[in-house]
């Protein structure tokens, strides 16, 4: 496996996480995957920071353990500089399906590689 390999599937691994019901409802496990720099845009438009992710935890989607679930699908990824990984991907949840995209780095092996920028693109009933 080559290095770049590596680091795709750890940003996956990654983002995988994030998904997960058990780390969506701790806000530690939550916290160390995010960069603190980290923004997000969102389905809405809305611009989210890594605060204000952590402080919409309690009630983020996907966070319930008998709730609905994010469902990924087609996860590629791609190296785009030593530590920066660019993921893209499908979602459905709970019937809404969405297009994401997401850079990953690693600054360091301390802090390892945390989501630094996401983006959700709602995809409409008809889309194909």
């Amino acid at each position: 496996m080559t290095e770049e390999t590596d680091d795709v599937n750890k940003a996956i691994a990654g983002e995988l996480a994030l998904m997960d019901p058990t780390v969506r409802s701790s806000r530690a496990r939550f916290e160390r995957l995010l960069d603190p720099e980290f923004v997000e845009v969102g389905s809405s438009g809305r611009r989210y920071t890594c605060a204000d992710m952590l402080a919409r935890l309690p009630v983020h989607p996907g966070g319930s353990a008998g709730g609905p679930r994010y469902e990924p699908s087609d996860i590629t990824g791609v190296v785009l500089a030593p530590g920066l990984v660019h993921l893209t991907y499908d979602t459905d949840f709970d019937g809404r399906r969405a297009r994401r995209s997401s850079l990953w780095r690693k600054q360091s092996e301390e802090t390892g590689w945390r989501m630094y920028y996401h983006q959700g693109t709602p995809v409409p009933p008809a889309a194909g």
